[in-house]
């Protein structure tokens, strides 16, 4: 049985080694120079100008539900439309499937109706 398994754990022990080995090369040999600059906080070229815990605007959260809703939406989509064209689902799958879309309708509403979509 674990025969079966073996590629599956090769890939993600290859996958692991590709990750990991590369960051624990850099850290046993590469060169350590600290300096003040390296070692400065470092935002987009310039010094930080406000607080880490500021609040941020609520457009941003407002994009980010948007990217989530439109993101569940093609993840099930697309076995939902492969599983009813072949017919197994039935009445049922075809419903459940109409309630999901219903729910990502509203919370689109919600995101148009918020402002999320206009651009200034």
């Amino acid at each position: 049985m674990l025969q079966e398994y073996f590629p599956v754990m090769m890939f993600m022990g290859v996958a692991a080694a590709i990750g990991v080995l590369p960051v624990l090369l850099g850290m046993l040999l590469g060169p350590r120079r600290p300096d003040a600059e390296k070692n400065s906080p470092y935002e987009c070229g310039f010094g930080a100008f406000e607080d880490a815990r500021m609040k941020f605007d609520v457009r941003y959260y407002l994009v980010a539900i948007l990217f989530i809703l439109f993101d569940l939406e093609i993840a099930f989509l697309f076995p939902w439309a492969i599983m009813l064209k072949s017919g197994e689902l039935g009445a049922f799958g075809f419903w459940t499937m109409m309630v999901f879309l219903g729910v990502l309708v509203v919370g689109f509403i919600y995101e148009w109706k918020k402002g999320a979509l206009e651009w200034e």
